[in-house]
């Protein structure tokens, strides 16, 4: 199964995209999300996936994406992770622009791959805050924290992040219902047999000329 780096050019796209919207006036108000996605421009629920507000707000977000998008992607590969990006991105923003005038950023087709990776490997190690703690428990961490910012709204999509990760927790469950269903046939196979005798009798039936 081989790496095609997908997570390294999304990033690489977050990145060219930021520069452009430093020097093109007007680039961020036409791709961001809002309400005009519900009016037609349905392409901002793709767009704004790729865009940042700040340097800090891109940094942290590619450091993720670079960091556990590798991880994810050599697991179940490329194409798949493709699709949990896209899709966990793409239906975060769905649920974010009944809950934001307006929304931009990765965080909630990184927060797929986060949920993702939590089913895959529960028990992967992960440090939040500086604390190292198994897969499962960030997963938790990160649920109530945004849950915490649901409460207490900021300029942070808390909303879009859980949206993202339940939407991840779901291709994960399907991934490793897919392969234990793979494993069960291997298994399978693996233990038939079929008697000399009865071997030899459909050979000379079906085989050996009369």
């Amino acid at each position: 199964m081989k790496n095609k780096y997908f997570s390294i050019w999304l990033a690489l796209i977050c990145i060219v995209l930021f520069i452009l919207q430093t020097v093109i006036p007007g680039l961020t108000d036409s791709l961001i999300l809002n309400k005009s996605a519900l009016s037609g421009e349905v392409w901002r629920f793709l767009t704004s996936i790729f865009l940042h507000g700040s340097f800090s707000h891109l940094l942290l977000n590619m450091f993720a994406l670079i960091l556990f998008g590798l991880i994810l992607e050599s697991l179940i590969g490329s194409k798949r992770f493709l699709l949990v990006f896209l899709v966990s991105g793409v239906v975060a923003n769905i649920v974010s622009v009944f809950f934001y005038p307006a929304s931009l950023g990765a965080s909630g087709a990184i927060f797929g791959i986060l949920g993702a990776l939590t089913i895959i490997k529960p028990l992967m190690g992960v440090f939040v805050y500086g604390l190292p703690m198994p897969m499962f428990v960030a997963a938790i961490v990160w649920i109530l924290i945004d849950l915490y910012g649901v409460i207490n709204p900021s300029d942070v999509g808390n909303i879009a992040h859980i949206s993202g990760i339940v939407i991840g927790f779901l291709f994960g469950f399907y991934f490793r219902l897919r392969h234990f269903k793979k494993a069960m046939i291997r298994a399978d196979y693996s233990r038939i047999s079929i008697p000399e005798h009865e071997m030899r009798s459909w050979e000379e039936k079906w085989i050996r000329p009369s």
